[in-house]
């Protein structure tokens, strides 16, 4: 006889409840709940973060706090998606939404910017910056949208009626509808909290917009437009926030937000509480659930509410029996899968209970189906810590990169450090990982497949030449994924293995920088202890692998290196022909032409062929590179410098004409090189692995031991 562990039993008693409360409450016609929340209601884990966006003291900013002008998008949307069409009728939802924002400037003579009320598909997409609000890519390619922005900024290109208004945006942000906030005595620029009401009313199908400094509804609106939402929107979409900067110091904040929504047509939402919301709720106020519930509920003093109870009483008692019997049949259903999944739910409590705010879970069986039996015609990459597989999940469809672990001198408490991190991990650059299985001894790991693989073998294996916007964009999201990592996040993240291999592209060429199995977690301005080095030669930073300690600088140097690669198309070490056996250090050869004066002859040579590059645009990333690759990590930029310099908000450092010696007793080509020799036999195998391509010709190393000198 099957014991059944007390907290099943527990959960079967709750669903009995549930299911009978549900039977005795509910209206028969299954009308769709009323979804309603606040920032009282909400807990972190339901507000979802994308780009720049961070919380701050209980408020939601979306674009970073900086004292420089820079150009940054950010996303803040609520985490489930909601219902706005019925499935069966089409017809739109009725929401309204209250929120108070500001707009701040640590400068004020540099402004340019704007955020957006937002209804999107996503909630994993961001756009551009600047005047596309984080809405929409540059390139005009995106998901569909709704929004409601408050721009900051007039441009033309978007045909702005000036730099103070509220516009209708319906999937793009060229506004269908726009009012002049100049007419109503408000500035966007001010300084001080604005708050805004947007209600649709599905019925009447009009969306209205009112706005003021008073936290009480104005009577009149400021925008009143007809919209057949139901034109623009699928069955559930995702709410939200969405703001961006263009080359200023604005700072975009959301204080306060409440959010209802429901089939019945309604003006405004009911009260959250009795109390007007606070100007800015302190983290304390976020409590642990999220209130998502039906607008009509059985009042407790009425003995029926429900129309079906009204009708007929031998009709509930029929629909309860009815409901009582499939219940019963699928609680054994439910029995016999859990007395076949015990076990190995058994075996993975331990490791599912350490990764907190990790991916979902795979089964095993969903990825064998997936890769064929991890079938070897499936295989896209081979590496020291294991292969990876192209597959396509049975049930969705949905094209994915297996990545099956070996995990060669890696513990199992610091894999499950590596996987939680890369689970909390939330960039538009950088690779999101979908899941993972730990399953019959082994561990695989699922991210999103790349369309257009890594960029090495964009560089180097692809019939076309990767044209210079591309390979401009892909750097500067590098650079924006790094700088992330390093100043963003809440501890400072060394990734430890920048390298082209490593660095995936999709449809659209945007970059995304992957495989954290050698990335480390330090507290800021903490000095790294000491590790074993690990790397790629020709990325690794010298002082690196004289010491072991990896720091943000040694990222930066890995950057330079793949600047160089992505200008020059050639890799970071090479053998230099006609004589055999000669090798040549790529940041040597850069700099070697930088100080005779021809520094434009390291160009691609596909590229000044084709003549699809602007000089002065390649010889300031170029400079970039070089400054980068400093022998000297104090001198070397941060990313964040690199970031503000590639987008022409900064200047480029001065960089010697003479590239500055080594104070090291071997030269850093030397080194290189020597290195190299000595580790390339013994570990030929031990290639990191990238989650799309096969390692490319450079030589990965694991330099173990306490002796580090060379």
């Amino acid at each position: 006889m099957l014991k059944l562990a007390p907290r099943f039993i527990s959960v079967y008693s709750t669903l009995i409840h549930i299911i009978a409360s549900f039977l005795c409450s509910s209206d028969v016609r299954g009308d769709f709940p009323a979804t309603r929340f606040d920032f009282g209601t909400l807990t972190l884990s339901s507000l979802k973060l994308l780009g720049d966006a961070h919380l701050n003291n209980g408020t939601v900013k979306l674009t970073r706090d900086l004292s420089v002008p820079t150009s940054t998008a950010g996303k803040a949307l609520y985490g489930k998606p909601v219902k706005f069409r019925h499935p069966d009728t089409l017809s739109p939802a009725s929401f309204s939404t209250y929120f108070s924002f500001s707009v701040t400037n640590l400068n004020p003579s540099s402004i340019g910017g704007g955020l957006a009320f937002v209804i999107c598909p996503d909630e994993e997409y961001i756009g551009s910056s600047g005047g596309f609000l984080g809405l929409t890519e540059d390139t005009g390619s995106g998901s569909g949208f709704v929004a409601v922005e408050f721009d900051t900024l007039m441009d033309v290109q978007f045909k702005d009626v000036n730099g103070n208004h509220v516009g209708l945006d319906l999937n793009a942000v060229v506004s269908a509808a726009v009012a002049d906030l100049g007419n109503f005595d408000i500035d966007l620029k001010s300084g001080n909290a604005v708050n805004s009401w947007i209600t649709y009313d599905g019925s009447g199908r009009v969306l209205t917009v009112y706005v003021s400094y008073s936290n009480v509804k104005p009577k009149s609106p400021i925008l009143s437009v007809p919209l057949d939402l139901d034109l623009y929107v699928s069955d559930s979409m995702f709410v939200g926030f969405s703001g961006s900067t263009q080359g200023s110091t604005e700072i975009h904040s959301i204080d306060w937000w409440s959010f209802t929504s429901s089939f019945e047509s309604f003006e405004s939402p009911p009260p959250m509480s009795e109390s007007p919301p606070p100007l800015s709720p302190s983290p304390s106020s976020i409590s642990p659930s999220v209130s998502t519930v039906r607008r009509k509920t059985a009042d407790p003093s009425s003995p029926c509410r429900n129309k079906l109870c009204k009708k007929s009483p031998a009709a509930v008692a029929g629909v309860v029996t009815a409901g009582a019997f499939f219940l019963a049949l699928f609680a054994g259903v439910i029995i016999w899968v859990y007395s076949k999944k015990i076990k190995y739910n058994r075996k993975s409590e331990t490791f599912a209970s350490e990764i907190i705010k990790s991916p979902r879970e795979f089964t095993y069986k969903e990825l064998k189906l997936a890769t064929d039996s991890f079938s070897s015609a499936r295989v896209i990459g081979n590496g020291a810590f294991g292969t990876v597989y192209r597959g396509i999940l049975p049930d969705s469809g949905e094209i994915i990169a297996v990545k099956r672990c070996s995990h060669i001198s890696q513990g199992n408490t610091e894999f499950l450090s590596e996987l939680s991190l890369i689970g909390t991990l939330r960039h538009r650059n950088l690779l999101r990982l979908q899941g993972y299985c730990r399953e019959k001894g082994e561990i695989l790991l699922i991210y999103d497949l790349m369309p257009n693989g890594s960029l090495d073998k964009a560089l180097y294996e692809s019939p076309t030449t990767l044209p210079w916007p591309h390979r401009r964009k892909i750097l500067l999201g590098v650079a924006s994924a790094l700088a992330y990592l390093h100043q963003e996040c809440e501890n400072q993240i060394i990734h430890r293995d920048v390298k082209t291999s490593n660095i995936m592209l999709d449809a659209n060429f945007n970059p995304k920088l992957g495989d954290f199995g050698l990335a480390r977690e330090t507290e800021h301005d903490k000095s790294p202890d000491a590790t074993a080095a690990a790397g790629t030669m020709g990325y690794l930073a010298p002082e690196y692998l004289l010491t072991g300690r990896a720091t943000e600088k040694t990222d930066v140097f890995s950057y330079g290196a793949v600047v160089l690669e992505v200008c020059t198309g050639r890799r970071p070490i090479t053998r230099t022909e006609p004589e055999p056996g000669l090798r040549s250090s790529l940041v040597d050869w850069v700099w070697g032409l930088y100080r005779e004066g021809k520094l434009l002859t390291a160009v691609d040579e596909r590229l000044r062929n084709g003549g699809e590059f602007n000089p002065e645009e390649i010889t300031r990333v170029l400079m970039v590179g070089l400054a980068c690759s400093q022998p000297d990590p104090v001198i070397r930029p941060t990313m964040r410098s690199v970031v503000q310099i590639l987008v022409g908000e900064a200047d480029v450092p001065d960089v010697p004409i003479a590239k500055p010696s080594s104070s090291m007793s071997f030269s850093t080509s030397e080194l290189l090189l020597t290195l190299q020799d000595s580790v390339s036999d013994c570990n030929e195998a031990l290639a990191p692995i990238s989650t799309t391509s096969c390692s490319s010709s450079e030589h990965d190393i694991f330099i173990v031991g306490k002796d580090r000198s060379v």
